[in-house]
């Protein structure tokens, strides 16, 4: 199998190829040397797993029809390209092949009743070198003929390109035994066409499975919709199909219907899911400035959306092609695999004519009998279940965790998630949800917090610091009116000044009131009661000290205070703070209950501030004070000390951080080419509680892999270990030693699936 060595550049071009029926190494070996012989293509990478060919060609001197024309040729069709993927799910069992088979399987049926239950009446049709042939006979020559038609065309294909392929050995194996038919005066036919049908039979078993691998893909790629409603500059509106969208572009999603490319509401207003593409199981609020993906689905209202994203370059195609893409990126287990498969076929072929030409010898059997056990063996030389094992397991969890929002971008990545060591956790937009937000008010002095509220909205609306505009958010979500402002001003590093109703108010940090004499160690809280002792020197139960307590307090939590006040007098405290994320602290449990021995926040905040969130979410250390090049070496330090780290960020500000971890984790990366392309794992949405469930799928792939390979293994070795003793008959070796074993590493590998967030 190449690999794409040669990037396309100039005049090259990239090409995917739908090629359903190429769903083991062997078939992938086939495409191979034919595209290896098609003048222009200079690279090519075939994905057996996920049925589909990746080409690099040169324009100048192939086409598309050429390669196409190559790898049919190989005997494989294909049904899509670039252009016009394929999202159908073809009928394997109606396919040619099964047809062929249902009649071979007949006459082999005939055969038997023939053989078995006719006896004597079983008449002699004719004589071939000087052997009979009787009717059961020739019913077992036809189901050869019917059954075995692509097998023996894939297996002269394989001769001539010298590949010893499972068709090719098959191909020998049916051959072989109608040859010792001849040669030994002892008939084999019926052996040669229950190999030719029960093996067509097991092809067409892994074809199903494999297909079944594959439906999750199908379904990802079947999200993009057919059409689009696009609204001309004189209003009217045209339907066309979705790939002809350009940037630009204004069209109109009425509920019910999924959006057709990536852009940005200009008009309407609606609930949008977006589960498809970010696993966000809530749909989220839609208004005009808002981003929309390709393959979400408009709900509630009517939206226009401008498109911001050409058909192929939106965030539902990178991810289908990153899914795709995932399979070229082997991990350990898959490169064994191969490694031992490329010896494991030779040594059991070696075997084969060792039993043939040695066990009447040794074990005194007869030599049809020898022949029969050889050609058994030859059907237990090819290692497909083997070597699928791992790539199919990869891919049903790969393509599971796209459905749920979680893109994995190889096989390396799900293997080394699942030998993490230490999470480590950016603080802003990670664990905490990156929007300032008021979290505190409390109203001094006889004021309520409605009061202190309106005042500070009076203050702050004409403000464009980002601490404004969470306490004017917070006052509009409290229905607060502000009063008239005049003669506003910005008092640089301190706060803003106002006149409010006609009398001077202030907001700001503590040292803006300072400077104006206000004492802020004797205030009066409006409570009901009385929360606080009084202080030594003052008869009211509700007096503060905000300086040596209230002010200490909140900022140690991470919060910024802002008071609000005349120059005479304070109206309230409010705070402002990032708040930590939902689901931050339970990620934080649960990531330790599945096995991670640390956890740690790396941020660039102060101490207090970055201690007291790590304190909320429950993480084992705090890294506070880190500039971006600072969080890349604590992580290299975590992992010289603990071993091997996965760093969470955005996947832009803490680019050398998941650069330098063993896995890097990019959060809320849809619609991000950057995060997308860069990190390791990409969160499509915001939700930081998929993490537990990435820890956990990639630790259960690694035990269905294992699991796979030695039950693989472990199987074809006591077939292989029975056969010169008579313990395994050819059909079982084809049914169970092929086509069973390929479905039991399927069916294991499906049940990835059903784990979820």
């Amino acid at each position: 199998m190449s690999s794409r060595d040669h990037p396309p550049g100039d005049g090259l071009v990239e090409l995917r190829l739908d090629v359903p029926g190429m769903d083991c190494s062997s078939c992938a070996g086939s495409v191979a040397d034919a595209l290896d012989a098609t003048a222009g293509v200079t690279a090519h990478e075939e994905q057996p797993t996920t049925g589909s060919v990746v080409v690099t060609l040169d324009e100048s001197t192939a086409t598309t029809p050429d390669v196409v024309a190559a790898v049919e040729a190989a005997g494989y069709d294909v049904t899509g390209t670039d252009g016009d993927r394929d999202t159908s799910r073809a009928d394997v069992w109606t396919s040619p092949r099964a047809l062929q088979t249902a009649v071979g399987g007949v006459f082999l049926l005939a055969g038997l009743a023939l053989r078995f239950f006719v006896g004597d009446e079983n008449v002699v049709l004719g004589v071939v070198a000087g052997t009979s042939l009787h009717a059961a006979d020739v019913a077992f020559l036809v189901a050869v003929a019917a059954g075995g038609f692509k097998t023996l065309r894939n297996g002269a294909r394989s001769a001539r390109d010298r590949r010893m392929d499972i068709d090719f050995l098959m191909s020998i194996a049916i051959l072989g035994a109608l040859t010792a038919s001849f040669a030994f005066g002892k008939p084999l036919y019926f052996e040669a066409a229950t190999l030719a049908v029960l093996f067509s039979i097991a092809e067409l078993l892994e074809g199903y499975a494999m297909d079944r691998a594959r439906q999750s893909l199908r379904e990802l790629m079947a999200l993009s919709p057919d059409e689009a409603t696009i609204i001309d500059p004189d209003g009217t509106e045209t339907t066309v199909p979705a790939d002809t969208v350009s940037i630009g572009d204004r069209v109109a999603v009425r509920p019910g219907e999924k959006i057709p490319a990536d852009g940005v509401v200009v008009d309407g207003d609606s609930a949008v899911d977006q589960s498809p593409v970010t696993g966000e199981s809530v749909p989220e609020s839609k208004q005009p400035g808002d981003e929309v993906y390709a393959g979400t689905v408009n709900e509630t209202g009517y939206l226009e959306v401008e498109v911001t994203a050409a058909p192929g370059d939106d965030t539902l195609s990178r991810i289908v092609e990153l899914v795709e893409d995932a399979q070229s990126n082997q991990t350990d287990r898959e490169q064994f695999v191969e490694r031992f498969a490329a010896k494991y076929t030779p040594a059991v072929v070696a075997l084969a004519v060792l039993t043939t030409l040695g066990s009447p010898f040794v074990l005194g059997v007869s030599w049809p009998t020898a022949v029969v056990h050889g050609l058994t063996l030859l059907v237990l030389a090819c290692p497909c279940a083997f070597v699928i094992s791992t790539p199919v397991s990869v891919v049903s969890a790969i393509t599971s965790a796209a459905n749920h929002g979680v893109l994995v971008k190889g096989g390396t990545h799900l293997e080394a998630m699942a030998d993490v060591d230490v999470v480590a956790f950016d603080k802003t937009g990670t664990l905490t949800a990156g929007d300032l937000a008021v979290t505190d008010v409390r109203g001094l002095n006889g004021h309520r917090e409605r009061d202190v509220l309106a005042c500070a909205r009076g203050l702050e609306a004409r403000s464009e610091h980002p601490i404004a505009d969470a306490i004017v958010d917070a006052a509009d979500e409290a229905g607060v009116d502000a009063p008239s402002v005049t003669d506003f001003d910005s008092v640089t590093g301190q706060g803003v000044r106002a006149t409010l109703d006609g009398q001077p108010h202030f907001a700001g940090k503590p040292a803006l009131f300072e400077e104006h004499g206000v004492d802020l160690s004797h205030v009066h809280a409006t409570t009901d009661g009385g929360l606080r002792a009084a202080q030594p020197d003052c008869e009211h139960a509700d007096c503060l000290d905000l300086r040596a307590d209230t002010i200490p307090d909140l900022q140690a939590a991470g919060k910024t205070v802002v008071l609000v006040g005349t120059a005479d007098a304070l109206l309230g405290v409010i705070a402002v703070g990032d708040t930590v994320r939902a689901g931050a602290a339970d990620t934080v449990s649960r990531l330790r209950e599945h096995g991670v021995a640390r956890t740690v926040m790396l941020t660039g905040d102060n101490e207090r501030t970055a201690r007291a969130v790590g304190d909320e979410v429950g993480v084992d250390a705090v890294y506070a004070d880190c500039l971006p090049a600072e969080k890349a070496s604590v992580v290299a330090d975590l992992q010289d000390e603990h071993g091997d780290v996965a760093m969470v960020g955005d996947g832009i500000n803490d680019a050398p951080a998941l650069a330098a971890a063993t896995v890097g984790i990019a959060m809320g990366a849809a619609g991000t080419d950057t995060a997308i392309e860069t990190a390791d794992v990409a969160l499509l949405g915001d939700a930081i509680t998929t993490l537990p469930y990435l820890y956990e799928l990639a630790g259960d792939t690694n035990t269905v892999i294992r699991q796979n390979i030695w039950a693989s293994l472990g199987l074809k070795a006591a077939l292989a270990v029975g056969v010169p003793f008579g313990l395994v008959p050819i059909w079982l070796a084809v049914l169970a030693g092929d086509a069973g074993m390929t479905l039991g590493v399927t069916g294991n590998a499906l049940r990835l699936g059903r784990i979820s967030p």
